[in-house]
């Protein structure tokens, strides 16, 4: 089978893609930004139009609008997006001060709240594989588990339900107190 030239650009416009999303700011750390209900987008936009590195996964939901129903892109944590920067003052004092955002969750401006880079890694894992993915309660209890093979392989989270052939896999932001629930084949999974 001959590769044409579309499919060849096609993969380096995907691998272009991933590269971008995969370098974020790996030494900043990663915080998390209170938003109004539903100025999420808004105050992502802003935070990258003043440089910084904001990022807002989305998963699809349907919606239904004049008798249609259709699937749209919302966020995966309604009123929450994360921030890949090291906030000194004036960089704390910026992000303030985009229109929507309520507040940097965290004790004071010099001791936000951290998100570990293995949450956020998970998170991008799920929103890159397109696996279909949704908001599930927060759980903390449950069985540990890990993927195995697949595109999700080495994601660890909580297996909530089990049948023969799928199983829930949950992972959990703890900070935020919110989870999101993905299908998994269970044959894939192994106790973490």
């Amino acid at each position: 089978m001959a590769t044409t030239a579309v499919d060849i650009a096609d993969v380096g416009t995907k691998a272009t893609a991933l590269a971008a999303a995969a370098s974020l700011h790996p030494a900043a750390p990663w915080h998390v930004l209170w938003t109004h209900s539903h100025c999420e987008q808004m105050v992502e936009d802003q935070l990258a139009a003043r440089s910084f590195h904001p990022f807002l996964p989305k998963i699809d939901v349907w919606s239904v609008r004049a008798g249609h129903r259709r699937l749209v892109g919302a966020p995966m944590f309604p009123g929450y997006l994360f921030l890949n920067d090291a906030l000194d003052k004036v960089a704390h004092t910026q992000v303030r001060q985009a229109r929507g955002l309520v507040r940097i969750l965290g004790a004071s401006w010099d001791q936000p709240a951290l998100i570990p880079e293995a949450e956020i890694e998970a998170i991008r894992r799920i929103v890159g594989s397109g696996v279909p993915a949704f908001a599930h309660p927060y759980l903390r209890e449950g069985r540990p588990v890990r993927i195995v093979t697949g595109p999700l392989a080495d994601v660890e989270g909580i297996l909530v339900k089990a049948r023969p052939d799928k199983g829930l896999l949950v992972l959990s932001v703890h900070l935020l107190q919110r989870s999101v629930a993905v299908e998994v084949d269970c044959t894939q999974v192994v106790p973490a």
